[in-house]
């Protein structure tokens, strides 16, 4: 019996390895597009010794699970359920977003209402019902687990504090002689400014734990109270000497899901415009290409930007959503909104979806934002045939309505929905094609931004019958997730990250600057300067840097005309950029010594 028992272990051991190594290659199978050969190649002949050790981490984690459960079987059935889900959002994500997966979107699984509008319905009704009897054998197992002999609760408990202590150790992977962070680095080729290429260097799982918890931002050279009020007074003091404008227009920020002109894309043209009346107006108006931080998906980073005025280049590259990892732990975050609060402005925030994305609730309470309205506030709302997602038109006779509410000045910031992927199954009539990239998807997408875009010329006609100024900013956030690599070979990585802007004036004529190239957190201090309205001292700060960088995210870096890998800067651009970077470092990450005197009008 002993022998048997003896032999069991070794079993139950040799059998957990296997499933340890498998799933290790599974996971850097559905990061690398499905391709067994690079994840052999990796695992096997590149990379063994880190692989080996996220073998360590998924071990750990297994004994965790299975110490926890007080079985097994059913410890490794939950671990197959966890680590399967893991790698599928991880497909899904290089596939639509050239992004991999990182710790932060373990609260995004949990987004019910999302899951089911981005994926087929069967799909869904199967991981909800996997993850019922996953919950189900989780709770009956733990029940009969506290039967068994006192002799296998002391083994139990032991492995649990062993599996335990390994696993918090491996959560604090970024401090400073963590062991397994040191073991990486022996071999590990860290690149910061690419998750996509720092995942493929170090594996799966050592580009997880390379985003786990660091601080918003290192801190910056000469960084000090002192230094901060020398910032503070230089700024507000050339802010003051502006001449401005005592008129209080409205404002309306409009990021539109996805929105882009296809024709930019080198392999693709449209023989039918579906943009014929956006592009008149633009030609009309100041516009251009906006620098996306995202590809595909990542519409709260380039919310964050364009609300705040805080660039992500500056941030660590581990703090890959601020809204959820960053926002949420800070008293007080400065921007626009708090800008036009303090004149007297209504503030309000429309977003026709599930408020609890990306935590916005609670980042727009802390934004200060006077009034939210979601998807729940809209009264028969228009969806366009088959489109799940609430309409542009509904959206804009939102803001109209809001406009019309009061005389106050109002500020509007809108989040549209209509045309956020999926694509493929929202139109029954396809009049828009592409011609060097044939797809349903794509064809779904033309129909999507046609109709936006009519929606959006029709909301600009509208508000010039109102008696109140209007300003508009228009922007997409970020280009659909459609394209393959036969596209993206073709266009340099920067084409990928460039969308459409538009400043807009209901009662004046703008110059027609159609040519220019913009981050989006330059936004405000833009359309401040140039329409000679009250600006704060750290507005003129973010306008003096764009004058010599008007656009920059990771590795791209916008300068006279021409993209560069890095930024080069003469000594005065150069300490100018090192004052954006202490006041960054000083609101993010440091003891917000401007937040009370930087950010208000001084004129």
């Amino acid at each position: 019996m002993y022998r048997t028992s003896f032999l069991n272990r070794w079993l139950h051991l040799l059998l957990a390895c296997l499933l340890i190594f498998s799933s290790h290659v599974y996971l850097q199978w559905c990061q690398n597009h499905f391709s067994l050969e690079l994840a052999y190649k990796f695992a096997f002949e590149w990379h063994t010794e880190k692989f080996l050790l996220g073998s360590v981490f998924l071990a750990i984690l297994y004994f965790f699970l299975s110490a926890f459960l007080g079985s097994y079987k059913v410890g490794s059935f939950v671990y197959v359920f966890m680590i399967g889900l893991a790698g599928f959002v991880t497909s899904q994500k290089m596939n639509y977003r050239n992004e991999p997966f990182y710790p932060d979107d373990i609260r995004l699984m949990f987004q019910f209402q999302m899951f089911r509008d981005l994926i087929p319905n069967w799909l869904f009704w199967l991981l909800f019902i996997g993850a019922v009897i996953v919950l189900f054998l989780v709770m009956c197992q733990l029940i009969l687990s506290l039967k068994r002999p006192k002799w296998f609760q002391v083994k139990r408990v032991c492995v649990l504090c062993v599996t335990s202590f390994g696993l918090v150790s491996l959560s604090q992977f970024n401090q400073e002689g963590n062991i397994m962070r040191q073991a990486y680095n022996k071999t590990a080729l860290w690149i910061p400014y690419s998750q996509e290429m720092n995942y493929y260097n170090v594996g799966f799982v050592g580009g997880f734990l390379y985003n786990l918890f660091v601080p918003a931002m290192e801190e910056v050279e000469g960084y000090s109270q002192e230094a901060i009020e020398d910032i503070v007074a230089r700024y507000n003091t050339q802010a003051k000497a502006q001449s401005v404008s005592e008129e209080k227009p409205n404002i309306i920020y409009v990021m539109s899901e996805s929105f882009s002109d296809p024709s930019r894309l080198n392999g693709i043209t449209l023989p039918t415009d579906p943009l014929t009346r956006y592009r008149e107006q633009k030609q009309t108006t100041i516009s251009g290409q906006m620098l996306s931080q995202g590809y595909g998906g990542g519409t709260a980073n380039i919310e964050f930007e364009a609300l705040t005025g805080f660039s992500m280049s500056l941030l660590a590259p581990q703090m890959t959503t601020p809204y959820t990892m960053l926002v949420p732990k800070l008293e007080a975050l400065p921007s626009i909104v708090s800008f036009l609060n303090a004149q007297e402005y209504e503030t309000t925030a429309i977003h026709p979806y599930d408020t609890s994305m990306y935590k916005r609730k609670e980042v727009y309470t802390l934004l200060g934002f006077d009034h939210f309205y979601d998807q729940t506030d809209f009264e028969e709302p228009i969806r366009q045939e088959n489109n799940p997602y609430i309409s542009d038109q509904s959206a804009y006779e939102k803001v109209v309505d809001q406009l019309k509410e009061t005389d106050v000045p109002q500020f509007v910031h809108l989040v549209t929905m209509q045309t956020h992927m999926p694509y493929g199954t929202k139109y029954d009539n396809h009049p828009y094609k592409m011609e060097g990239f044939d797809s349903t998807a794509a064809e779904d997408y033309l129909e999507d931004i046609h109709i936006s875009s009519e929606a959006f010329v029709d909301f600009l006609a509208e508000l010039k019958t109102l008696d109140k100024r209007t300003l508009v900013v228009f922007w997409g956030d970020h280009l659909p997730g459609i394209y393959d690599d036969t596209i993206k070979a073709q266009n340099e990585d920067v084409q990928m990250h460039l969308t459409d802007f538009m400043f807009f004036d209901s009662k004046q004529a703008l110059s027609n600057q159609t040519d220019l190239v913009l981050s989006p957190y330059y936004f405000a201090p833009e359309l401040l300067v140039n329409q000679g309205l009250s600006i704060s001292g750290f507005y003129e700060l973010l306008h003096q840097v764009a004058q010599f960088l008007p656009a920059e995210e990771n590795n791209q870096s916008y300068q006279q005309g021409n993209w560069e890998a890095t930024r080069t800067l003469t000594t005065e651009q150069a300490a100018i950029f090192r004052d954006y970077q202490m006041i960054t470092y000083d609101i993010l990450a440091g003891k917000q010594y401007s937040r009370d005197s930087f950010f208000k009008a001084v004129n």
